[in-house]
């Protein structure tokens, strides 16, 4: 997919990477090899919120030192890559914006820094924790639905959900920069990303100069959302996914997050 229209000034603001960046300086380092043995999380409860850049900065000083940042190679900000596949009638975002119980997501997901890619499927366990499903790929394929893939995905909506898997095809490009902390004692990691981009064959739209935190933890009640709950942050019902495509195509129903793009997404509300 390649986007070649522009409907958001492609000028980026860059007080949340700011923002983020002081907040990952200084904290101790966590390999990848420690965060997939100790803080994997393939089976979780999901929160996201909405920060500005002081926010995320007062978030980071009440997190304290048990939380560290993730590092490869030096690095501990990195550009994910994203492709998205849903039927031409985008009937998995419906499930989604209808709460669906038998609801999934399927990407193919590149880290750009290291070269790693993965196809995944993202479904919902019991009492609504997120279950990843994910397998390597090849770089030089990814953002295509292989014949590897098609298998893998197969396996897991029919041992998921007995399903069969639906045609599919890309329908969203997304791409950010993300960091991670992690708490390894407790299993637990926050994510944080900034300069959130969305594409389609025909429109590239940027994201707004915020933060999207997503905590992560086997309860939902971990040390990252006590401290959200403490700064009197609350929760938002947001998909990256959902948000993207809704923006994208404005003629499907979005109404379950019509406000949130109206506050955040859309300089013009009368877009929506």
């Amino acid at each position: 997919m390649t986007a070649v229209d522009s409907r958001i000034q492609t000028d980026r603001a860059t007080k949340a990477r700011e923002a983020l960046e002081q907040a990952v300086a200084c904290r101790e380092p966590i390999s990848l090899e420690e965060v997939v043995s100790e803080a994997a999380l393939q089976t979780r409860v999901d929160k996201k919120f909405l920060l500005t850049p002081q926010q995320l900065t007062a978030l980071s000083e009440r997190l304290g030192e048990k939380f560290k940042i993730m590092q490869i190679d030096g690095l501990r900000t990195f550009r994910y890559e994203s492709v998205y596949f849903d039927t031409e009638d985008f009937d998995q975002y419906r499930a989604h914006r209808q709460g669906r119980r038998r609801r999934y997501k399927v990407r193919s997901r590149t880290y750009a820094d290291t070269g790693l890619s993965m196809f995944e499927i993202k479904t919902k366990g019991l009492r609504g924790a997120t279950v990843k499903h994910r397998i390597q790929q090849d770089l030089h394929r990814a953002g295509e639905l292989t014949e590897d893939n098609l298998q893998f995905l197969e396996s897991v909506l029919e041992s998921e959900y007995g399903q069969q898997v639906p045609e599919l095809q890309p329908v969203l490009d997304s791409s950010y920069t993300r960091a991670t902390f992690v708490n390894p004692i407790d299993s637990e990691r926050l994510t944080c990303d900034v300069e959130l981009e969305y594409a389609n064959s025909k429109t590239r739209i940027n994201g707004p100069d915020l933060i999207v935190v997503e905590t992560k933890s086997a309860d939902g009640r971990g040390a990252s959302d006590r401290a959200l709950a403490e700064l009197g942050i609350r929760e938002v019902s947001m998909s990256k996914y959902c948000i993207g495509v809704a923006l994208l195509n404005p003629h499907l129903p979005a109404n379950r997050w019509s406000r949130l793009l109206q506050q955040n997404f859309v300089p013009d509300p009368t877009l929506r």
